[in-house]
């Protein structure tokens, strides 16, 4: 009867663990909807940050606000570019100018050099990225970084 017991608690200690990791991750769905007033594009704004996308590749998106908190993101696309991707999962929104995509909303947040003078910059392994995000091709095992900088 006590082993009974034990395996009853066992399996009630790990359906807990995966709930909260889910909710941890994100993996319930707890998205917000906002849209960029510039392009009208649909921006989801996922909490948690977490697994989004579906596809044979993936790669890793780190998120920084102006206050430096970090949102990560596992990206899965079949997509070719960075901003084909982002922009594919609602994680990214802007406008088009004579260099590319200006980003000007990430996850939900939006950067307006006209108010405040801050942007979003693109970073590749850490350093400064000498592309913009719509031309960057994605490669494997890299982690991309979009920060909100001034």
């Amino acid at each position: 009867m006590q082993k009974k017991s034990f395996n009853t608690k066992v399996i009630a200690l790990l359906l807990c663990l995966i709930l909260t990791l889910s909710m941890a991750f994100g993996l319930t769905g707890c998205t917000k909807d906002s849209t960029d007033s510039q392009s009208g594009t649909n921006v989801t704004q996922t909490l948690t940050g977490g697994v989004i996308g579906e596809g044979q590749t993936q790669f890793a998106l780190v998120v920084v606000d102006a206050e430096g908190n970090e949102t990560n993101f596992e990206v899965h696309t079949d997509e070719t570019t960075v901003g084909d991707a982002l922009l594919a999962n609602n994680l990214i929104a802007g406008e088009e100018g004579s260099y590319g995509l200006y980003v000007k909303t990430v996850n939900g947040i939006t950067a307006d050099y006209d108010k405040d003078q801050t942007y979003w910059a693109f970073y590749i392994d850490g350093e400064y990225a000498m592309s913009g995000v719509d031309t960057t091709e994605i490669v494997e095992g890299s982690v991309y970084c979009l920060k909100v900088e001034k």
